[in-house]
């Protein structure tokens, strides 16, 4: 993150980064000596990496949990339709502007909201006779994804060239535009939420043996899958919400882990948030310098580098024959 902080248009050595972010973290120390640089690291680089790793985190660790919550490999927050939640409420407080502003409500808060419409429908969907079954939950997340990405395709064809532009830079994703007052709520979400789903690191683990076998054992296996998804869902739209759809780090970065460590939840979900932070803030690294100087949405990257992973995978594990 350090060195992150220090790469952009205009490059800070490691130390004079250091010194910044000790100063105004801890008090101590002199102040910068050039002004420049203190703006530039603190408030400009500082909240976008910060808010990179905090959406990494919570994307990664919203993938692992949906992927043993529904039994399936290859779930993630898009393929249940949060994510496209998000971008529909998003892309209707961009494109409607004042009359949404009028009710109280900005783009973050109006891509939450979307996100949590979508999961309260893939949650009435995906029960049957009272129950969650996994395949139906990924059905509905599915079906309810396209209904929301043809409203979202919909409302794009009325919105105007400026509208479009920041419709489409904010579906791809981006960190762009982090500010400090951001980033005390997502940090208390993703924090909080990562220790809770840790805790039922043992009951996560009896599920993979299956719905009967964890029963047997004394867990109330809909209940903690409605659970699980609903942290799931306000994981996901905590984070969509400031930083836009960025796909493939749920689908990717568990896998990763659990390649490595083993499918213990105890473990799997704290080294998940770690590797889903710092690969995104790496992410964002790149999408500041591949193309100086502009700059890439986060989503093209992750798309790029998830795609090829995503069909390895599927070669690779034997279970999706």
């Amino acid at each position: 993150m350090i060195v992150a902080i220090g790469v952009g248009a205009v490059n800070v050595p490691v130390g004079d980064v250091w010194h910044i972010v000790v100063h105004h973290v801890t008090g101590s120390g002199t102040a910068p000596a050039d002004p420049a640089l203190d703006q530039i690291v603190w408030n400009f680089r500082a909240p976008r990496v910060v808010l990179a790793a905090l959406a990494g985190a919570g994307l990664a660790v919203s993938g692992a949990v949906l992927q043993s919550a529904v039994s399936n490999p290859l779930a993630d927050p898009t393929v249940l339709g949060f994510s496209y939640g998000a971008t529909l409420g998003a892309v209707l407080a961009i494109t409607l502007g004042g009359s949404v502003a009028a009710a109280g409500l900005g783009v973050s808060t109006a891509a939450f909201l979307g996100a949590m419409v979508a999961g309260a429908l893939v949650f009435a969907l995906g029960q049957r006779r009272g129950r969650m079954a996994p395949t139906r939950l990924v059905l509905a997340g599915v079906a309810v994804g396209y209904v929301f990405l043809s409203a979202t395709s919909f409302v794009q064809l009325h919105a105007s060239p400026n509208e479009l532009r920041a419709v489409l830079f904010w579906t791809l994703g981006s960190v762009a535009g982090a500010q400090w007052d951001q980033l005390p709520t997502v940090a208390v979400v993703v924090i909080a939420t990562t220790v809770l789903l840790t805790l039922f690191g043992r009951r996560l683990n009896v599920l993979l043996a299956g719905d009967e076998s964890a029963t047997a054992l004394g867990v109330d296996v809909n209940r903690l899958r409605l659970v699980l998804l609903v942290l799931s869902a306000l994981l996901t739209g905590t984070v969509i919400a400031v930083a836009g759809g960025i796909g493939f780090v749920g689908l990717m970065i568990p896998h990763l882990v659990r390649l490595s460590t083993g499918a213990d939840h105890r473990r799997l979900l704290p080294l998940t948030a770690l590797l889903g932070a710092v690969y995104l803030v790496l992410v964002d690294l790149l999408s500041r310098t591949l193309d100086r100087p502009n700059e890439l949405p986060l989503g093209i990257l992750t798309a790029l580098l998830g795609a090829p992973f995503f069909l390895w995978l599927l070669r690779r594990n034997k279970a999706m024959d």
